[in-house]
């Protein structure tokens, strides 16, 4: 016996066919003579049930056919033979195996069958009946040939309606398959894409062109002057179209809000949306290239709570957008955010990077600035006086020591400036003592060095809650502010002060009531200024993943204030405020 893996229709119809033959068989079987035609049918009867189960758990004999049809002929002859042949209740029986040959073999099957009982028939006539019924017999064997050659064209036809339908099935199920698998590739290919790049452009352009391949993978013929694609990413706080296919020159150049239509509910919702009123929407009907198109959908670009845009798809087609499609472009929508995360990730790598040189050189700048301005000027001070002491001695020696005493007051606090510079540039004290002791050595050295009052306001509690690189961080952001208040500010004393603004988030404030300035006028035309004290100041708020803000107007004193959050909820909530 041979398994197999689905049951076969044939053996099913034909274990059908005897069924129902041995149910019209034993309703006219005669009760008190008929125990050989009882005894027959429980063995076919049997029979049937055992093929059943075989069926059931898809099993099969060897020369399983030719089997079933050998034993209906079998139990057909003795029946025929035993229960009155023509003359009986069974004469019918014959149509049994004539079936059960044309389901099996069709016309040969039927035609082989009808033979051996229209012998049969002929033979009974013959020898059994009388001799004015052998006309009767074979008329019967007559309609016998001809139901088996009608039976075997019925099977023929059926068998190859079936067959044509299995095939059909066959090529739809291969052609699905090889879909399903051209969309696996597309996936393969552009994860691959997607990640073997780190340039931005190029995530962006890979994405679309990948995209239409996936939507139609069965297809021979290029749709891609079909469908309207777009990639809108955020800048700011509008949409730009960074890159699409089919767009006008004009559409490329539009700037979408991002608030109304299919657009405003997929960033809103963070789902993709599909809608067929395309002309009535909001922001999309100015776009010229979709005027020809029906449908659309829109996946967002979105990855927690950050939305960098929205890939956009349309067709002419109402109904192009299936199931199966929106699934895809959903997968092609994860796919490139993550690409694009990577990608906007490395280039602000990149950009750190070249800022941090900038900070590097802007530093250099200024340590040479101070040098220049600071020490190197004193040091030439002390040179000048030495060779005006040198000079003295022999021309007016009295007034030597007046000078030396200069000299000396002079290199001393040369030597002040030099241990400013050198504390503002690692100031020892914050790695040991925390930024307590560091702000008030700060506040001292300003007072000696540049004779600037410095008043320190820390809440202990929340020193206790920083670590030492944000404490770091705190140090340099109050040292470049007062530095800068005391350069520009002119007041009398400056604040330094740590404060809750709630239990989430702290402020780091720098007070004066110096002359303040325009806070907007100085915005605007800061880069042409050529100083990057602001920009430190926000850099550094950054790293603390906080918030500058600075409060200031002409004669009213200047609030440098930093917003530092202690949680991530609180930072969400700070850069959300914004």
């Amino acid at each position: 016996m041979r398994k197999f893996n689905s049951p076969y229709i044939a053996d099913w119809f034909a274990i059908s066919l005897r069924w129902l033959a041995i149910f019209a068989l034993t309703i006219n079987v005669d009760k008190e003579n008929g125990f050989l035609a009882i005894f027959l049918l429980t063995l076919l009867a049997l029979w049937n049930l055992g093929l059943s189960v075989m069926g059931g758990l898809n099993i099969r004999l060897s020369y399983h056919r030719q089997i079933s049809v050998f034993v209906d002929i079998l139990f057909s002859l003795i029946l025929f033979w035993t229960q009155g042949g023509l003359g009986g209740v069974f004469y019918w029986i014959a149509f049994l195996p004539i079936l059960s040959g044309a389901v099996y073999f069709e016309v040969l099957g039927s035609m082989i069958s009808a033979s051996i009982m229209t012998v049969s028939t002929l033979a009974y006539s013959y020898f059994f009946m009388p001799a004015g019924s052998i006309i009767a017999g074979g008329i019967g064997a007559s309609v016998t040939l001809a139901l088996g050659l009608l039976f075997g064209f019925v099977s023929h036809q059926l068998i190859n309606g079936l067959r044509e339908l299995r095939e059909l099935q066959e090529k739809k199920d291969k052609k699905r398959h090889r879909v399903e698998n051209e969309r696996l590739h597309t996936v393969y290919e552009l994860t691959t894409t997607l990640n073997a790049t780190l340039n931005y452009k190029r995530v962006l352009e890979s994405a679309l062109d990948l995209s239409v391949r996936a939507l139609h993978p069965e297809e021979d013929e290029d749709f891609s002057d079909k469908i309207v694609s777009a990639v809108l990413l955020f800048v700011g706080n509008k949409l730009i179209v960074k890159t699409a296919r089919r767009f006008t020159r004009a559409d490329m150049k539009l700037v979408f809000k991002g608030n109304d239509g299919i657009l405003g509910t997929s960033i809103s919702k963070g789902e993709s949306v599909l809608t067929k009123k395309l002309r009535e929407d909001a922001e999309l009907n100015r776009v010229i290239a979709l005027h020809s198109c029906t449908s659309s959908y829109a996946v967002p670009l979105r990855t927690g709570f950050t939305v960098y845009g929205v890939l956009l798809f349309s067709h002419p087609d109402p109904n192009f957008f299936t199931i199966e499609r929106r699934e895809m472009l959903e997968l092609i929508g994860r796919q490139s955010v993550i690409a694009i995360q990577n990608a906007r990730l490395y280039q602000d790598l990149i950009e750190e990077k070249e800022r941090m040189i900038e900070v590097q050189e802007e530093a250099r700048k200024k340590l040479a600035r101070d040098l220049h301005d600071g020490p190197t000027q004193s040091v030439s001070a002390i040179a000048m006086r030495l060779n005006l002491i040198r000079m003295m001695l022999t021309r007016a020696p009295d007034k030597v020591e007046d000078e030396l005493i200069r000299a000396e007051d002079l290199a001393r606090r040369t030597t002040k400036e030099i241990r400013h510079m050198l504390f503002t540039l690692r100031p020892l004290v914050l790695e040991s003592q925390g930024l307590r002791a560091a702000l008030e050595s700060m506040a001292e050295k300003m007072d000696e060095t540049f004779d600037q009052a410095v008043a320190i306001d820390l809440n202990d509690k929340i020193i206790e809650k920083l670590e030492m690189g944000k404490q770091g961080v705190i140090f340099f952001i109050s040292e470049e502010a007062v530095n800068n208040a005391r350069k520009h500010a002119d007041a009398s004393v400056i604040t330094v002060r740590l404060r809750y603004l709630d239990h989430s988030i702290i402020v780091l404030e720098i007070i004066d009531k110096g002359k303040g300035f325009d806070v907007k006028a100085v915005t605007e035309n800061y880069e042409s200024r050529g100083s990057l004290g602001m920009v430190n100041l926000e850099e550094r708020a950054e790293l603390l993943n906080g918030r500058l803000h600075i409060d200031s107007a002409p004669g009213k004193g200047t609030n440098v204030q930093i917003f530092i959050p202690l949680t991530e909820e609180a930072a969400d909530r700070l850069h959300r405020a914004k």
